[in-house]
């Protein structure tokens, strides 16, 4: 899986004769592992932002099952020896959904969570990059769900947007855009099928909803 992971990675570098001024990475799980597929959110971003700075370099770092201490475990290797300009943080479905619904594996307790997150930005931070935290997703399509995994979910989200709080960190606050477009869009509560596949990985329509918003995070920040 790493070394798939790996290829994927690379495959995204612009081919430049030296680095570009703007190295974009997106670090996460299997979503972000999936995004640098042909159609896939990180894939999208990368196209839509080349056509307006070609020497923009962006990269995935997404691997399945990975969550905040995964991260900072392959940050150095992953990462920081690509010598980005900005990092896009985009964790903490499997920090949750761990607890929930997987035999033999366990989730992120709210505190490692929190201080994971601090560490990473630091981290990344302290390499002269720029950092965006994303909150998590969706765990189910209907964000109005009482189930106790979409109330743990949101618990996280909102440790996410404390930590960037804290941190001064650009916020990317991707549940309450996704929560938004949801309520008016799946007013049937079905569970996926609008934005995901599975209620947490993204189909067509999800990967261009999470392209487009992160396209006009970055821009705000990039000046495009």
């Amino acid at each position: 899986m790493r070394s798939i992971s790996l290829a994927l990675f690379l495959s995204l570098m612009t081919i430049q004769s030296g680095l570009a001024q703007s190295r974009i990475v997106f670090l996460g799980d299997s979503i972000t592992e999936a995004g640098v597929n042909p159609g896939g959110y990180v894939t999208l971003v990368a196209d839509s932002l080349r056509t307006l700075d070609a020497e923009i370099e962006v990269f995935g770092a997404g691997i399945s099952g990975n969550k905040v201490p995964d991260l900072l475990a392959r940050l150095d290797e992953d990462v920081l020896a690509h010598e980005p300009t900005h990092v896009v943080i985009y964790i903490g479905i499997n920090d949750v959904w761990h607890h929930f619904e997987f035999d033999h594996v366990t989730g992120t307790d709210p505190e490692t969570f929190e201080e994971g997150l601090g560490e990473l930005i630091d981290r990344i931070e302290e390499s002269g990059a720029t950092v965006f935290l994303c909150t998590p997703s969706v765990i189910g399509e209907d964000t109005e769900s009482d189930a106790e995994v979409n109330l743990r979910l949101a618990e996280y989200a909102q440790l996410s947007r404390g930590v960037a709080q804290e941190k001064n960190v650009h916020l990317c606050d991707l549940r309450a855009s996704l929560e938004a477009y949801l309520v008016e869009q799946n007013q049937d509560k079905v569970y996926d099928g609008i934005l995901t596949t599975d209620g947490v990985h993204l189909n067509a329509a999800g990967n261009r909803f999470v392209a487009n918003f992160m396209i006009q995070e970055l821009q705000s920040v990039l000046g495009l």
